[in-house]
């Protein structure tokens, strides 16, 4: 019998909070064992991370716990990636080896799959806290610490606007990785239809948007886990700002249209994306790579302004439309 859920942790040399995650997933999956399965890829990690994943393989040895050491390090989104496409279970949560979660999380998961057969996506709602100042981190567009602002969870919406709702509000809430609950066929799916996603740093947005245009989306209302907000591992790449903001989320937004968005939303989101991108990071990259700065950007500006300009066009249409049909009232109306 086909396990329920994976619950896949990528790491990298940080064994202690690798540890310190499988010492709350030992007790949280307490009863749930037999419909959970554990897998841990180890990104070719220096420090003592298989010495952590032995003891726990030992100690957990009543449930399924796999665990993959890469050859090399393959860079964090590839490893998430190797999580999602060796899950065998119906479904798939990838975890951060240092989000804090509550102990009921699982609990809420394994009963939300068990109640919706046809569920695509879950995400669970979480807080933010800011890594050094341990003050609260607010999203952007909402009132609030909660980062999803849906206020229902029942299943029974359009998973789509759904999704466009959340994304709209904020990328980073969509890309957070332990916040997603996927579908494994649908994430297969996503990741055969778009080989190149492991080499875009926000392409969890396009995996989730994916599932949720394939079927039964739900957001909780409860916060379940953290996000402690501090440098991305994008933002120690170099070049990783200009890549993001100019390159990576436009890509997303137009595998979205093809994955059946609209062309209204995707047109919407590039335009607002396009006003949102931080000059500065284009001046910086400017200084320092010519060349590969001008590649980046010339091909966005020539996006946006095309949307732009179809916005124009589709508006004029509209005008135009509206103005024949009112003249054809006119002419038509006999006293």
């Amino acid at each position: 019998m086909q396990k329920l859920l994976t619950i896949a942790i990528p790491t990298y040399n940080r064994a202690e909070l690798l540890n310190k995650q499988l010492v709350w997933l030992a007790q949280a999956i307490k009863a749930f064992e037999d419909e959970c399965e554990i897998l841990v890829s180890d990104n070719c990690s220096t420090d003592n991370t298989q010495e952590v994943i032995q003891k726990w393989q030992l100690t957990l040895s009543n449930i399924t716990f796999k665990s993959n050491k890469n050859s090399k390090n393959l860079g964090v989104v590839k490893n998430i990636m190797y999580c999602l496409n060796s899950t065998t279970t119906k479904y798939v949560w990838t975890i951060g080896d240092d989000d804090p979660i509550q102990d009921k999380a699982i609990a809420y998961v394994i009963n939300k799959l068990r109640q919706h057969e046809n569920l695509s996506l879950l995400f669970l709602n979480f807080s933010g806290r800011n890594q050094i100042t341990g003050e609260p981190v607010h999203p952007p567009k909402i009132v609030g610490n909660r980062w999803f602002d849906i206020d229902s969870e029942g299943g029974d919406g359009d998973g789509k606007a759904i999704f466009e709702h959340c994304f709209s509000k904020s990328v980073g809430a969509v890309i957070f990785l332990t916040a997603t609950v996927y579908r494994t066929d649908l994430v297969k799916r996503a990741l055969k239809n778009w080989p190149d996603a492991e080499n875009n740093w926000i392409s969890l947005a396009y995996l989730a948007g994916y599932c949720a245009a394939n079927g039964i989306v739900i957001v909780t209302k409860e916060i379940y886990l953290e996000c402690v907000v501090g440098v991305s591992y994008w933002q120690k790449e170099p070049k990783s700002a200009l890549l993001m903001q100019y390159k990576h989320i436009p890509e997303v937004i137009l595998k979205l249209e093809q994955s059946g968005y609209s062309k209204q939303f995707c047109r919407r989101m590039l335009l607002q994306n396009g006003k949102e991108v931080n000059l500065k990071v284009f001046l910086g990259a400017l200084r320092r790579w010519p060349m590969s700065a001008i590649k980046t950007v010339v091909p966005f500006l020539a996006l946006v302004s095309l949307c732009a300009l179809d916005v124009m066009v589709s508006k004029e249409f509209r005008l135009a439309e509206s103005s024949e049909i009112s003249t054809q009232e006119v002419q038509s109306y006999k006293p």
